[in-house]
């Protein structure tokens, strides 16, 4: 008997997910420049999936970081950079400043064409 099984994580949901917390954190935390969330709250937002929060996380960010927010000098991407610090078990993520006011003052969030990244 031979079972063939594959697992292809779904990057894109989860990119998704962890946006839209982003996005959330901004909205409720509206002088931040940055933000830093405990992984355990990222594992739970994956539900989960301990390989995406661990292993898979830069490969998430690879999409995370092309989400972008319309600005005055043009479309511009959120995040400049992220980092993670597995002694405190955060995560710190780094804005644009001109996108991040831009989000903040009611322009949306731009997604990634999904088509182009696969």
């Amino acid at each position: 008997m031979n079972l063939e099984f594959t697992h292809k994580p779904n990057y894109y949901l989860f990119a998704q997910l962890l946006i839209r917390h982003i996005e959330n954190y901004i909205t409720k935390h509206p002088d931040a420049n940055n933000a830093i969330f405990d992984l355990r709250d990222v594992y739970e937002l994956f539900r989960q999936d301990r390989a995406s929060t661990t292993t898979n996380l830069d490969g998430i960010f690879n999409i995370v970081d092309d989400y972008k927010v319309e600005t005055l000098n043009g479309d511009q991407k959120l995040i400049t950079g992220h980092s993670i610090d597995t002694v405190n078990n955060s995560l710190l993520i780094d804005f644009n400043q001109e996108a991040l006011e831009s989000l903040k003052s009611g322009k949306q969030i731009i997604e990634p064409d999904a088509s182009i990244l696969d």
